[in-house]
């Protein structure tokens, strides 16, 4: 379980094909904290610590495996050499829940398709599929690679759902989504409460019949 609020960023080392595809990765976190087999949270994907370490330049890494169907839920491109990740341990029981209620499983893909300032701001417009439409609403929650944000406003079209949030001036320092340009794909993970709301709503519409 996880807040959506990121505490490192960090870079993929290597890539090594194998039964799956094994990621070592660079990380702030002290490895001697990590345990084997703990849960983290990259950019929005739950992934297991198999392998953790400190290298000859004291730099902490460690090595998560990536399994097919993950690969296929998940950007194109996601996870290659080089590329940044928004990084989240999993919360511990009395840790502070500031942001909201997130699972670490990707709900489905969007697409950024527009970036502009608002003051110091900027303000990011998405796509998404028509599936993913009841469950975004307006001052709702919303995960985007991992971080907890609120939806500003949703606009349904003929090319799917738009939906638009404001970047602050920090989120932007300590995540990946201050890079964020038109074209760019992301990975969505609603907000659990909304999944769970539309499962009673279709028990109750089968109960009334």
């Amino acid at each position: 379980m996880f807040t959506g609020i990121v505490s490192d960023i960090g870079t993929i080392r290597h890539v090594e094909q194998r039964g799956d595809t094994r990621l070592v990765i660079d990380t702030a976190y002290d490895p001697a904290t990590i345990d084997m087999g703990a849960s983290i949270a990259c950019s929005g994907v739950c992934l297991t610590v198999v392998d953790k370490g400190v290298d000859d330049a004291g730099r902490g890494w460690f090595a998560v495996d990536v399994s097919g169907e993950t690969i296929s839920r998940t950007a194109q491109g996601q996870w290659s050499e080089g590329r940044l990740l928004n990084l989240e341990r999993a919360m511990k029981l009395g840790d502070e829940l500031g942001g909201h209620i997130v699972t670490g499983h990707v709900d489905g893909i969007a697409e950024v398709i527009g970036v502009s300032a608002e003051g110091d701001s900027k303000r990011i417009g998405f796509r998404v599929a028509d599936d993913l439409a009841p469950f975004l609403a307006p001052k709702g929650s919303v995960t985007v690679d991992g971080v907890s944000l609120t939806v500003n406003d949703v606009r349904d079209t003929d090319d799917g759902t738009h939906f638009a949030i404001n970047l602050i001036p920090h989120t932007q320092k300590v995540t990946t989504l201050g890079a964020l340009e038109p074209g760019a794909a992301v990975h969505i993970e609603i907000d659990v409460l909304a999944r769970y709301l539309q499962r009673m709503e279709h028990y109750r519409g089968r109960q009334v019949r």
